[in-house]
């Protein structure tokens, strides 16, 4: 099986379809990976504050309306009541789902085109074992010892 290995993928020889070279296909394919990536933790920034907006939530709806609070706006500390911020909460962490289940739904759009791009152009990711071996039948090992930790 004759191929390239770039940037940690293996692309098989004559796969690089639209005349691109196979570094230019992994390059595709690593930003469609990084896009991915980029939306995963943009997702999981937003679940976590969308939690934080639960707790302070839940511990509001346990305090007197009429009692004072603080609220950050755009970088100012305004002093509000709980029944004025109360209700910005929790729309504001309806907002914050939507935008989670958005950026969902994006992520697994993404998440098909990269495995569509992988079928197109015949990538294959190779993993430890696989370099392990790939290594071994070039002869480039070098000698070293391998510890376990378990």
């Amino acid at each position: 099986m004759e191929g390239t290995v770039v940037g940690g993928g293996y692309l098989r020889s004559g796969s690089a379809a639209g005349g691109q070279s196979p570094e230019q296909v992994l390059a595709g394919f690593n930003r469609l990976r990084q896009e991915q990536r980029g939306l995963a933790g943009k997702g999981a920034e937003l679940e976590q504050e969308a939690a934080e907006h639960g707790l302070v939530i839940d511990t509001l709806t346990e305090v007197d309306p009429g009692r004072k609070c603080f609220r950050m706006v755009g970088g100012v500390l305004v002093e509000r009541t709980v029944r004025e911020v109360l209700p910005a909460l929790e729309n504001n962490k309806q907002q914050l789902m939507k935008l989670i289940e958005s950026l969902n739904t994006q992520m697994l759009n993404k998440g098909r085109e990269l495995n569509e791009y992988r079928e197109k152009y015949n990538i294959r990711l190779m993993n430890e074992e696989e370099k392990a071996a790939r290594e071994s039948e070039s002869g480039s090992r070098t000698g070293g010892t391998g510890v376990l930790v378990s």
